[in-house]
């Protein structure tokens, strides 16, 4: 598909579209999800995913790279983040070596300068040198606003940054503009497409919320989950996938610290291509169920509830679920 020179984007004509185009590289999206990215596009606007993790918040952004062949830039968020590491930084060690050059030739700056007044006035030109692009090292944010073509910009787990920083978004995520003291305000050629993402770590302010389209992840269904393995490991025969990724979902419904995610479940259907497993029975479920949960304390917890899962597993019908993750009582 080529791309349109006005937005730099591959066109994203409708929602189908993206739903087609992001399974062609193994994204299996859901009409929500590309809803979404459609409305993102067309209305300039982020997209805030909030989920559980290993739902497919990140991917959706390196899928939407992929896809559209635009630069991924990733700001991943952490408590203590500033805008030094999200948006520029100086060259120091270079400013301070042009420093020493012009010390070097400070007689020759100055040259015939026949006052203080007239050698300042020269110096004072090369101010302007120092704090200008070239000694810029520029980070994820401002990295974003200075691609040609535009670029998928991920701001990762926005909730475990401060406030301070959210606030700092703020222009970032209203204009496509970030402003650099030294040298002014830098607007991006082709508006990014953003996404940000929150596990729910602690509650996003208004402000960033209303810049953003909301959309939420959950764990899928049967039908949506298989489509997803299936997409990323072939050789698994049709009644085990079945089979595994209802044992899966009924784990998820038991109260436990971490439920497994997406990914978790495509590693679980590789470990049975692994080890040649044809059946899930309980010794290979539990030599493995290390591969599906990450606690000791879950694993002593689903332990005890194997061979009642198993069961219920192998006789539950694909597609009895909802999204959920709950059987349909409907």
């Amino acid at each position: 598909m080529a791309k349109d020179l006005s937005t730099g984007y591959e066109p994203m004509t409708s929602v189908d579209a993206i739903t087609a185009g992001l399974e062609g590289v193994g994204y299996i999206s859901t009409k929500q999800i590309s809803t979404a990215v459609f409305l993102a596009h067309g209305l300039r606007k982020p997209i805030l995913i909030e989920g559980p993790a290993g739902v497919g918040k990140t991917d959706l952004a390196a899928s939407l790279s992929r896809w559209l062949d635009l630069p991924l830039l990733r700001l991943q968020c952490y408590e203590g983040l500033d805008e030094g590491k999200a948006l520029y930084e100086w060259k120091y060690g270079k400013q301070l070596l042009y420093t020493q050059i012009l010390k070097e030739k400070l007689n020759e700056v100055i040259g015939d300068a026949g006052s203080l007044e007239s050698s300042l006035g020269k110096l004072s030109t090369f101010e302007d040198l120092f704090f200008s692009e070239q000694f810029l090292e520029s980070r994820p944010l401002l990295t974003a606003m200075k691609q040609e073509v535009g670029s998928v910009l991920l701001i990762d787990e926005i909730d475990k940054s401060d406030e301070e920083f959210e606030a700092f978004l703020l222009e970032v995520l209203s204009d496509y503009q970030v402003t650099v003291p030294e040298i002014g305000t830098i607007s991006a050629n082709v508006p990014p497409l953003v996404i940000l993402t929150s596990n729910n770590v602690r509650e996003l302010g208004d402000a960033l919320k209303r810049r953003c389209l909301h959309l939420h992840i959950g764990f899928p269904d049967h039908a949506r989950e298989r489509r997803i393995v299936r997409a990323r490991v072939e050789g698994l025969e049709e009644a085990l996938l079945d089979q595994m990724i209802s044992f899966v979902q009924s784990v998820r419904e038991v109260d436990i610290k971490k439920r497994p995610s997406i990914a978790e479940t495509v590693d679980w259907a590789k470990t049975l291509l692994l080890l040649h497993s044809t059946a899930l029975d309980e010794t290979f479920v539990r030599d493995t169920l290390n591969v599906l949960l990450k606690h000791e304390s879950d694993i002593a917890v689903i332990g005890p509830e194997v061979p009642k899962i198993l069961r219920e597993a192998a006789a539950q019908k694909p597609g009895s679920r909802t999204a959920s993750g709950y059987p349909d009582l409907g």
